[in-house]
């Protein structure tokens, strides 16, 4: 069986060192809340020896690399369609997982954001997700209001996940190594089934925010509502990194009410 060529347009770099593969796929705590996980991106395989041997779990993977497809195909003949060779950013994760699940991965840096931003369109069925990021990537999801790093995915993901930083991994752990360090997070489901506001104003009110982030939120929500309509709430003279979760929800609901009142 020969070994798979990393590729750089791929962003793949292979985890080499199995006791930290051992911590990652420890790090799934929640498992009393599912069976199924989906481990992205998983290359030749380290986690998934791992993961394979854990009867509490039915493991799926899914990577866009061919080479890396045959390679775990031939590794692992038992996973039959639970290995499946595709985008996860294009999968239909509904159709396989029905239920809860859980996701895992050494995620490739290039598609970070937009891995966590298909976790977040799953949130109802994604219960858990234990992943490697770049390490930039992993303190900016668990950044807290007041910090440079807070942002978009800090407040969109901690509206609806709790998150820990579980530890630090150095580059030379992989094959190639990186030119950076890494960083594994936890997200946990929270209780929130949905905001207590209206939820794509959320979103919105939140990506204009950071869009203009060195501005006022009564100059960078100009697009969102005009500043003819905006009072004197004490939100509008911040900048959006100085709100919390919470904060951006009442925003978001005086928002609505300013709306619905044509002030």
């Amino acid at each position: 069986m020969s070994l798979v060529k990393a590729k750089k347009h791929l962003g793949q770099h292979f985890l080499t060192d199995k006791n930290i593969a051992g911590k990652i796929v420890n790090g799934l705590i929640h498992t009393d809340q599912y069976r199924q996980v989906l481990e992205v991106g998983p290359g030749m395989g380290i986690l998934s020896d791992i993961l394979l041997e854990r009867e509490d779990l039915e493991t799926h993977l899914i990577d866009i690399d061919v080479e890396s497809y045959h390679f775990l195909q031939e590794k692992y003949p038992q996973l039959g369609n639970r290995l499946i060779n595709g985008d996860f950013l294009k999968l239909d994760l509904g159709t396989i997982f029905p239920g809860k699940f859980a996701i895992i991965g050494n995620f490739p840096y290039n598609i970070s954001s937009q891995i966590l931003f298909k976790i977040l369109e799953h949130r109802d069925h994604v219960v858990e997700m234990v992943g490697m990021f770049q390490k930039e990537v992993a303190e900016r999801c668990a950044s807290k209001s007041g910090t440079k790093e807070y942002g978009i995915l800090s407040v969109l993901i901690q509206a609806y996940y709790d998150i820990e930083y579980l530890f630090t991994v150095k580059p030379g752990t992989f094959n190639p190594p990186p030119k950076v360090n890494s960083g594994v997070i936890r997200l946990s489901r929270n209780e929130t089934a949905q905001l207590d506001c209206d939820e794509k104003l959320f979103w919105r009110t939140v990506k204009a925010g950071f869009n203009q982030r060195r501005k006022t939120l009564r100059n960078a929500l100009s697009g969102t509502i005009p500043k003819d309509k905006m009072d004197n709430h004490p939100f509008f003279d911040k900048r959006a990194e100085q709100l919390s979760v919470e904060d951006f929800v009442t925003l978001t609901k005086h928002l609505t009410v300013l709306n619905t009142a044509g002030i």
